[in-house]
């Protein structure tokens, strides 16, 4: 599609006019600092606030205030508490792709992925081994770093040596993502050994989407179990967990699906594991099977499919957040949603390498692909450095630092316009002459 963009403000003006989700723009707060309108490229950080949230969450409060703990189930509410989990599930299952079954919003991310592990990561004195990729997300780092040593050792046992259990692969030299190929060749170089196989499905620091489907497949292969991290990809990538055959992930909603700062998480455990009343799982009151809930006796009996895995009831206020942003990710579909993100980094990338070819100053570590990446752009910075991004963000360039030398920009279809691909390069320009 590049040889079709043109790197003029009126080819970014008829773009955005052509734009059949150009109205979804208006439905979110843009933040104006310093007197300006920020072009906001951190939605993989913070989404933006919908400007509907205000109300779903207004009307939790007006609720309460009416009916107190009788929220819960009376049913002249039209969203009683009780059932609040659920009300989400279709529009997550829509864009996961995954069953109604196999979902359902609860906890944090950091939290959901130690309780998944708790099912799906068995290790034994033989099979023990975890594949990660290199350089994953330090909450994910130290979530396998502590479930490591808590196996190793537990009992007083050695059941295997921590710092030989965690396979991370890196790219290759002079690389800077990872091949498809070299991550099943070490699935299959390590299969009598590998319990589990638990990556990011979008890796945060490049950008890169993984085939989690050929992922899953060469794990399931070798006997081991294929989980993942997506709090990169939900809401960004075009996702098929049950198809691709998945076990389990998890996600937060904070990014993509704009759900507010460090709202709730949400999981996804394959429908093979629904019934399966003996897998290993630390429990709680509200995975229990809620016709024996009240009952209040001993003897877990966890619900059925994802639900089986909750702990406590829902957090009523956040989950409000939640639907706000689902219902618009309801109206829009993650086709048509995915149908721009594709077309919006891809011009972003346009216009960075023509910028490039007047002076070069990045390279961009995110894979030219469209279906190897979402919609962030890595840009290893070859010159000019920190100081360079501080005289963006002076120009209201809200895009994202990462040492030593990375610009994260993620322009996001819901709210990001083709213009304001174009003003950025202008706005650098103008950063780039500060800095010389």
């Amino acid at each position: 599609m590049a040889e079709n963009y043109q790197n003029t403000l009126e080819y970014a003006q008829k773009m955005d006019q052509e734009d059949p989700l150009k109205k979804y723009r208006d439905e979110f707060h843009i933040p104006v600092i310093d007197g300006q309108q920020v072009i906001y490229y951190t939605g993989n950080s913070l989404g933006l606030q919908p400007k509907r949230t205000r109300s779903f969450i207004e009307k939790e409060m007006k609720d309460w205030e009416l009916f107190g703990v009788e929220g819960h189930f009376n049913k002249k509410k039209e969203n009683i508490w009780y059932k609040y989990h659920e009300y989400g599930k279709e529009a997550i299952a829509e864009i996961v792709g995954a069953k109604p079954i196999e979902v359902v919003p609860m906890n944090n991310l950091t939290v959901n992925l130690h309780l998944l592990l708790v099912s799906f990561y068995r290790p034994t004195a033989k099979k023990f081994k975890i594949i990660v990729e290199k350089g994953a997300f330090p909450s994910d780092q130290y979530v396998f770093e502590t479930q490591l040593d808590f196996h190793a050792n537990h009992g007083g046992q050695k059941l295997f040596d921590p710092a030989e259990a965690l396979v991370e692969i890196a790219p290759r030299e002079g690389e800077d993502t990872l091949r498809t190929e070299d991550i099943i060749s070490t699935i299959e170089e390590h299969q009598n050994e590998l319990c589990l196989v638990m990556m990011g499905g979008l890796q945060y620091y490049t950008g890169q989407f993984f085939d989690l489907e050929s992922i899953t497949k060469a794990a399931h292969k070798v006997g081991a179990y294929a989980g993942f991290d997506l709090a990169h990809a939900a809401g960004n990538i075009e996702l098929k967990l049950h198809d691709w055959d998945v076990d389990f992930a998890s996600w937060c909603t904070y990014k993509y699906l704009n759900s507010g700062p460090g709202n709730v998480s949400g999981i996804y455990v394959h429908e093979r594991f629904a019934n399966e009343k003996d897998l290993p799982r630390f429990a709680g009151w509200w995975g229990h099977d809620e016709a024996e809930r009240f009952k209040m006796k001993k003897g877990f009996i966890p619900m059925e499919g994802a639900d089986g895995w909750q702990l406590s009831n829902t957090n009523v206020l956040g989950h409000a957040a939640h639907y706000a942003s689902l219902e618009i990710f309801k109206e829009v579909g993650m086709k048509a949603l995915r149908k721009k993100s594709v077309l919006l980094t891809g011009y972003l990338e346009f216009l960075i390498n023509e910028f490039n070819k007047e002076e070069k100053i990045f390279e961009i570590l995110t894979p030219k692909e469209p279906e190897n990446r979402g919609c962030q752009l890595s840009l290893y910075l070859l010159k000019y450095g920190k100081p360079l991004f501080d005289e963006l963000m002076k120009r209201g360039v809200l895009g994202d630092w990462r040492e030593p030398d990375v610009i994260r920009l993620a322009p996001v279809p819901l709210y990001n316009t083709f213009e304001e691909q174009y003003r950025f390069i202008e706005k650098l320009r103008e950063a780039v002459k500060a800095v010389k």
